[in-house]
């Protein structure tokens, strides 16, 4: 019974996204200037694996109120009719208790290892989630634009975490994550498009997937990657090494996103979606590598 409300409540976490999202939290924290990186610091990663848990506390509370929103039109979908509260495993108020618990305690656990601020955005990040993104998919395609704020919120909250305030190097690392954003969405939104039409859901900028329209815009978003590879390496925040990587992979995000121009079906759909799997954690991996 415990064993079957854990994976209940690990359902309710998504950890496999939060932790990608979270990972960009942490890469943020590393790649600040004052935060020397080093293998053997110790006290560093006492602070990284806080910073990784109060984000996934964070992320967590917001995942939780996404599904307790969604529930009714989880039932329609086929990959979600099986979480805890379509299936009426687990009832609305102990998801808003868990939701609450987490959420609250991960922005002050943040707020008082870090700094208010650190603590203050995360928790904004939540709110904007969880009460715009999420009612705002039924409603029109700009939740996609909502959505792609708090997605690209973590790497700048570690980078506040490290210094105390907003600045170039973390608006940069936001900016990236937050282009990125748009062409991961879509191809999702294509690929499952039939399961979100069943629940109302308009995530596409298009009401109809046979048109290329999506592939464009997929093919303007990441085509804006490319010439962002610069910029951490004009800031001095990545070398040579990092710049190329970033750039690369900007080129290979583009190449999948010309693809789904062109044949626009399933495959191609599916093609963008793992180059955006792949594009992330190559980047960010690349950038603190190769930190300046």
């Amino acid at each position: 019974m415990a064993l079957a409300r854990a994976k209940d409540y690990n359902q309710l976490l998504k950890p496999n996204l939060s932790g990608m999202v979270v990972f960009s939290s942490v890469i943020g924290y590393l790649m600040a200037p004052n935060i020397p990186f080093s293998w053997h610091d110790q006290g560093m990663w006492m602070r990284v694996i806080t910073l990784f848990i109060g984000g996934m506390m964070v992320t967590g509370g917001a995942n939780t109120i996404n599904q307790v929103l969604e529930r009714e039109s989880d039932k329609l979908m086929q990959r979600t009719k099986m979480r805890p509260l379509p299936d009426g495993r687990m009832g609305d108020t102990e998801a808003w208790i868990f939701a609450a618990v987490l959420g609250i305690s991960g922005a002050l656990l943040l707020a008082y290892c870090f700094n208010p601020l650190a603590g203050a955005i995360s928790f904004f990040s939540l709110l904007l989630y969880a009460f715009a993104y999420t009612p705002m998919k039924k409603v029109h395609p700009v939740a996609v634009l909502i959505g792609a704020i708090p997605g690209a919120l973590p790497p700048l909250i570690g980078w506040v975490a490290a210094t105390g305030h907003f600045s170039a190097g973390g608006w940069v690392l936001f900016s990236i994550q937050f282009f990125w954003q748009f062409p991961h969405f879509w191809a999702i939104a294509w690929v499952a498009f039939d399961d979100y039409s069943r629940a109302g859901m308009r995530m596409l900028p298009t009401r109809e997937r046979e048109t290329k329209f999506t592939a464009v815009q997929c093919m303007m978003y990441s085509a804006v990657l490319i010439p962002m590879a610069l910029v951490p390496h004009i800031l001095h925040l990545t070398g040579n090494a990092g710049m190329l990587v970033c750039a690369a992979a900007g080129v290979m995000y583009f190449g999948a996103s010309i693809i789904f121009y062109f044949h626009n079906d399933y495959k191609s759909a599916r093609r963008v979606m793992f180059a955006s799997f792949i594009y992330l954690p190559v980047v960010l991996l690349a950038l603190i590598i190769d930190k300046v």
